[in-house]
Formats: C-alpha cells, structure tokens, sequence
C-alpha cells in the first residue's frame, strides 16, 4: 500500500500544479484584495475556493468507488479514465494555444470582483471551481487517481486533503500574506496581476499540454 501512496503523490502533484498556475486562479484572489473590505473578503474568498475544490474531489472519489475503483488493485478502467482526461487536457490546450490572442483582456465579470463583500467573494469562489471547465477536469482526474489507486480511507483523505493544499496554495499565498502585511503588497500583486493578464492564454495553453500528456503517458503506461 506504501507504494500505492507514494504513487498517487506523484501524480497529484502535476494535476495540482494545472489548478494552481492558472492565472484564472492567481489573478481572481489579487483582485478580491482590492475591495473595500479586503481582508474579510479574501479569506473567505480562500476558504470558498478550497471547499470547492475539496467537494468536487470528494465527488469524483465517490464516482471512483462507485465504479469499483477503491479496491486492493486498481481497476483496469482507471487507464482508460486518465487517457481520456490527458487527451481532453492536450486538445484543450492546443485549442488555448491557437486562440491565444483572442483572450488577451481579463473577462468583465472579473474585473468586478473587485467590488465584492466577504459573502459574495466566497460564494463566487465555490462557484468558480465548478464552472471553470480546467477546474472541473483536474478535480476529476485528481478524485479518479486517488479513488483508483487502492488506498484505504485514511490515506484517501489525507490524499485528497494534500492535493487540495497543493491546489490552492497559489490563492492561499497572497490572501495569508495579505492578511499579514496588508496593503505593502498592493504594488507587488499588481504587477503580477498586469503580467498574468497579458500571458494569460499562452500560460493555460502550455500547463494544460504539458500535463495533459503526463496524464495520457500515465495511462498508457498502466494498461
């Protein structure tokens, strides 16, 4: 079971990684720090985000164990699974990749987030993790990994509980710090958030192929 833990680790790490260099994760939590009431609102805007990408891992671990995935050996159809999903995450990326200047201005419903109050930063942080197809897909492979990969319940939770972590540690960075300091990172932030904007589709694009074809050699590599 030990190599079974070190393993899913592994793979969680790349499909974190998509999840916490989006800049549609970065550059939502810079903006929420320019509210009116900027510390309420960006940890609750943070704890929004990592309830989201818990519920919807928990989710595709249940979907897993529903199928049979939670067994001493992983089943066969967790292969095809990550194939899918690698596949999908390349073709995704190559679709970024080739529309890339036509997505060189942050969304309108973005730039409104800086208006947010606490209650509506968390909600719509919940809610992104949902409607952002990229979001949505890793959770997917993340909760397929660890539900497919023979853990027992404990290690499957602390599995879980390591991705999200991981995850959301780019949208934990700046709010925690921010909390700290406070407004002495403005100028720094900003600039990060001016950056992510203009590189945005370019970033996606090569995240997503990159780990797109982890996930699909993954698969390949276990039928």
């Amino acid at each position: 079971m030990s190599g079974n833990w070190g393993s899913v680790l592994t793979e969680l790490i790349p499909l974190a990684l998509v999840v916490a260099l989006s800049p549609l994760s970065i550059i939502p939590a810079v903006l929420v720090l320019h509210t009116p009431r900027p510390r309420p609102t960006g940890l609750a805007f943070l704890a929004g985000w990592l309830f989201g990408l818990a519920a919807l891992t928990t989710i595709f671990v249940e979907v897993s164990s529903l199928a049979g995935g939670l067994k001493e050996k992983p089943p066969g159809w967790a292969s095809w699974a990550r194939i899918v999903i690698g596949a999908a995450l390349i073709v995704f990326g190559l679709y970024r990749w080739f529309t890339r200047k036509k997505s060189d201005h942050t969304p309108g419903w973005m730039n409104s987030m800086s208006k947010f109050t606490p209650l509506r930063a968390g909600l719509a942080a919940a809610a992104l993790t949902v409607i952002n197809p990229k979001v949505l897909f890793i959770c997917a492979a993340a909760g397929l990994a660890i539900g497919s990969a023979g853990l027992r319940s404990p290690a499957v939770w602390a599995a879980e509980a390591w991705y999200v972590l991981f995850a959301g540690s780019t949208v934990a960075i700046p709010i925690l710090a921010y909390a700290v300091v406070g407004d002495r990172l403005d100028e720094p932030l900003t600039r990060l958030k001016d950056w992510m904007e203009r590189q945005h589709a370019t970033l996606v694009a090569a995240i997503l192929i990159v780990i797109g074809l982890l996930v699909l050699y993954k698969g390949i590599h276990g039928l």
